[in-house]
Formats: structure tokens, sequence, C-alpha cells
């Protein structure tokens, strides 16, 4: 499946090392401005080589919409954008044309296709992502109609975690540290595995502001399943946790509980939803990223020959892969948050009337 969303429907396409990739993102309401500098502002804090932090790969992941916009507005009609990939170096992956690169998808892609895209992991590609973005950025302005707003941060990195979430900051860090007291440590960690050819992992924090009561579809495309799915379907993510998530499982139901007063609730335990329904807190999501597979120790693996042997891989590739991934999660959160307030849109019939009759 490449497609995602149900009122509000994105398909991407494309590989690493392909011409382009891009996407197609369906059900946006007519009449929404269409910020061309936003949409390219937010492709910017995702795409590579900024910093050594990331990888060296130099994109300018310059996006174009096709279709779908007039005179700066939506049409209503299918929005394209494409992004034109200008910097592969596919040659640095002939080594390992015949070699299942270990923690990657090579294994699996192959056994089930038959076929792969061994330059950079083809479809399986990271890459991929600056198309979601290109289409998240298109939902957040939709949200910010709204009041709604969808921010992250790095809140841990090689096991180094944050006492602060300060999201304004990080939008000004190089690796988006949200605690300003953690980040020295959190780049050096980064760094040390990047001399020794390896790679850490991280933890990205999301929080959505001002979602209204009511955004979520029970029982079977609830609002943290959906936000569970779109955090999952993403590249090195290995976890996901809304609100408290783990730490719920060690508590008791008189402490995880979030008490009501007439004025809202006294805590936020259940990260804004209740009963795969958003509650008006604020969302609050975690998400895990593995340590970027690609590394630069010799390791064991097979042919597609089911041969054993060892190699070093080549290439470019991020020390850890969670920095630019917080961007992609802000980007999903805000497609699904998107989605499920065009979905809600019809769910009390004294809302069908207003919109018809009024």
């Amino acid at each position: 499946m490449n497609s995602f969303g149900m009122k509000l429907r994105f398909s991407t396409f494309g590989e690493s090392h392909g011409k382009a990739l891009g996407c197609l993102l369906d059900g946006v309401p007519a009449g929404l401005e269409i910020d061309e500098d936003y949409i390219q502002s937010e492709l910017d804090r995702r795409k590579p080589g900024k910093s050594e932090f990331e990888t060296a790969r130099k994109e300018a992941d310059k996006v174009e919409i096709l279709s779908g916009v007039f005179e700066g507005k939506s049409t209503g009609t299918p929005i394209a954008m494409v992004i034109y990939n200008t910097n592969q170096k596919s040659k640095d992956y002939t080594n390992i044309k015949d070699v299942f690169r270990p923690g990657h998808a090579d294994f699996t892609y192959f056994h089930k296709y038959g076929i792969r895209d061994y330059r950079g992991g083809g479809r399986s590609s990271a890459r991929e992502t600056a198309a979601r973005v290109a289409a998240g950025a298109i939902a957040k302005l939709m949200l910010q109609k709204l009041d709604i707003s969808v921010e992250s941060g790095i809140s841990e990195v090689a096991g180094i975690k944050s006492e602060v979430f300060d999201y304004e900051r990080a939008k000004s860090s190089i690796i988006y540290a949200l605690d300003k007291n953690k980040e020295e440590a959190q780049k050096e960690a980064i760094l040390n595995a990047k001399h020794a050819h390896d790679s850490v992992g991280g933890v990205a924090r999301v929080v959505v502001k001002g979602v209204p009561i009511g955004l979520g579809q029970p029982l079977y495309y609830k609002l943290d399943g959906v936000l569970a799915d779109a955090m999952m379907g993403l590249n090195a993510v290995k976890a996901v946790e809304i609100g408290d998530g783990v730490l719920s499982s060690r508590e008791y139901g008189s402490e995880n509980n979030d008490a009501i007063r007439l004025e809202g609730f006294e805590s936020n335990h259940a990260g804004g939803i209740l009963g795969g329904i958003s509650n008006g807190e604020d969302i609050v999501l975690n998400v895990y990223f593995k340590p970027t597979p690609s590394i630069f120790k010799e390791q064991h693996t097979i042919t597609t020959e089911n041969e054993e042997v060892d190699f070093a891989l080549k290439g470019r590739h991020d020390p850890c892969v969670a920095i630019r991934g917080s961007v992609v999660c802000e980007s999903m959160v805000a497609l699904v948050i998107a989605d499920m307030l065009l979905l809600n849109m019809g769910s009390k019939m004294d809302g069908v009337i207003r919109y018809y009759k009024d």
C-alpha cells in the first residue's frame, strides 16, 4: 500500500535513486491558500546535508506543484507535487548489489517481490519521506486556519534524555533538541558514533495543541490507533507512546486517571485521547527510532545466492535518523489530525443541518 488516510488521502511515489519522488494529495477543501514558500520551508527542515549530524548527501528538495492549485488556492481537486533527485551516487551501492544489508529491508523486499532496487534501498529508503513532508505541509496550512499547531523535537539521543521540552527552542537547534542542557551531550554522542563508523537511536516527541474534543472514529479508526499506525509506518520507528505510554503499565489507576473539573482536566496522562477520541487536551506522542542501520563497520550477512559473506558498507548516511525523522513525524501527525477533522464534520446531525440550511 502506498496510500494513507480516508477523507484526506495521499499517495507517494518514487525511489531514493530514481529520477524523482512525489505525492498526490486528495481531499483538500477548495479555497485553502497554498503558501509554496511555507511548503518549501518544511522540506528544508527535513532535507539532508545541513550539518555534520546528518548524511552528507546534498539535495535541494525543491518542490514543484503540478496540479490542484490555481491562483494560489486549492481547487478541491488532487494536488500533485514532485521533488527531483539531483545528488544520487548510485555507484556507492554496487558492492551490495547481491548482498543483504543487516538491519535494512533488503532481505524482506527481495523475498517478497523477487527483485529489489539496491541503490540506497529504493522504495524502502527514508528518502521517500520528503513526499510525506510536502503533503504534511498542506495539512498544516489547513490546521493553521483552525488555530491547531503541531510541533516536535528530539527528547532523547543514545539514552541521553531531556528533562525539559522546549518546542520553540528546538526550532533553532541543529539537532532539534528540546533540552538545551542536554543538547551538547546528545551532539557528542552522535559524533562519537559517527567517528566510530556507527550510529545511535533517538526519540522524537510530538505535541498537538488546540485540538477540539471529538476527533477519532471508534471503533476501528481511533485517533490513537491511526496516529500509531502513521508513526510505525515510518522508516526505523520501532515503538510509539501516547501520553504516559509504557509508564501507564506501572501505575495505579488512581495515579493514571486524569481527574476532571469544570475548568478541564487536572492532568494529561492520557496524552489528549480517551476511547480513541480527542478530549481537548494536548496530544502528546513519543516516537522511538532505532539506530540507523547503515553503518560502516564490517558485518556478517548473506547474498541473494545464500552465501555467507563479510562486507563493509559505503555511501552517505545519517548517524542518527531520529533528527530528520522528527520532522516527518510532525508531518504525518498533521495529516492524521486534518483527516480526522474532515471526518468529524458529519458526526452530528445538527452539524449537517447547519451546513446545508444555515
